[in-house]
């Protein structure tokens, strides 16, 4: 796929990392033993004389910690590409009310009205999408409010917000197929504006009822932000808080896992991957709990 430059509307390796990102995530998918385009296989192929796997068995493989198949979640990416390059180029399309559960609803509507589950045609629809998205969001007006499922957001938060889906499918693609993912520090920064403006739109009101609390959140080598929490209301700041109860320093890309809901926050812990000190060390482990990903 070709990176169109975005004219100074996406921020500097944005446009790279979205096209980038695309590519790895066609690459896991058409690497997929038997996946359309793939050696050895080609679409609706079962079990070659090896025994191995066809692109049908493929698509059924299940994702760790989701209820899709990988044909399901490719689909699923193939068609928010789509959804994010139709909001760039200024399309309305409703969906859901922004909320956790509205967002999934509207996920499961959309793929029971979608058919397709190979990897190979799925894997060229995401980055034909992604390339429709960067040639779409050129045309934009830098601080134009676009509307998006989670609400107004600037030409460059909605290209973040594409990198942090894609980002967060494109691990649960990798694990389940076996190859390495496609996040790193320099990504994980890029996903940052889309995360902190929505981080107080989904956040769970039964984990965050009754606290009070100042976090300090710090990415290793990378940016530092706070988060406020007063009683159910939560606030995201550019700076953290000169006296936080809970300072949390962590691995970047143990962030965007964490804050995506793909790992849970003790066995990283433990694995010295994320740390949290002040007079409320107690509260770095609860941090993750208190948003539900969309």
């Amino acid at each position: 796929m070709v990176v169109r430059q975005a004219g100074g509307v996406l921020p500097g390796g944005l446009a790279e990392a979205i096209s980038g990102t695309a590519e790895e995530i066609a690459a896991v998918l058409r690497g997929a033993t038997g996946a359309a385009g793939a050696p050895g296989g080609g679409a609706g192929a079962g079990r070659d004389a090896g025994g191995r796997s066809g692109s049908g068995d493929v698509a059924g493989l299940p994702v760790p910690r989701s209820t899709w198949t990988v044909g399901e979640a490719a689909a699923h990416l193939a068609q928010a590409n789509a959804l994010m390059a139709d909001l760039a180029a200024g399309r309305e399309r409703p969906y859901g009310d922004g909320t956790p559960g509205s967002l999934a609803e509207a996920n499961e509507i959309d793929l029971a009205g979608f058919t397709e589950r190979d990897p190979g045609p799925l894997a060229t629809l995401i980055t034909d999408r992604a390339a429709d998205f960067l040639a779409a969001v050129e045309d934009r007006d830098p601080d134009a409010l676009l509307s998006t499922p989670l609400g107004g957001m600037r030409p460059a938060v909605l290209g973040s917000y594409l990198l942090t889906h894609m980002l967060g499918h494109g691990y649960d693609l990798a694990l389940a197929l076996g190859r390495p993912h496609m996040l790193d520090a320099h990504r994980v920064g890029l996903t940052l504006p889309f995360m902190l403006q929505a981080m107080p739109q989904v956040t769970d009101p039964a984990a965050v009822a009754g606290l009070t609390a100042r976090f300090g959140v710090r990415l290793r080598g990378g940016a530092s932000f706070g988060v406020f929490v007063t009683d159910g209301a939560v606030e995201v700041t550019q700076e953290p808080p000169a006296r936080p109860d809970c300072t949390i320093l962590t691995d970047p890309v143990v962030f965007l896992l964490l804050g995506l809901g793909r790992v849970d926050p003790w066995p990283v812990i433990a694995r010295g991957k994320a740390l949290g000190w002040g007079r409320k060390p107690w509260l770095a482990p609860r941090f993750p709990r208190l948003f539900r990903a969309p």
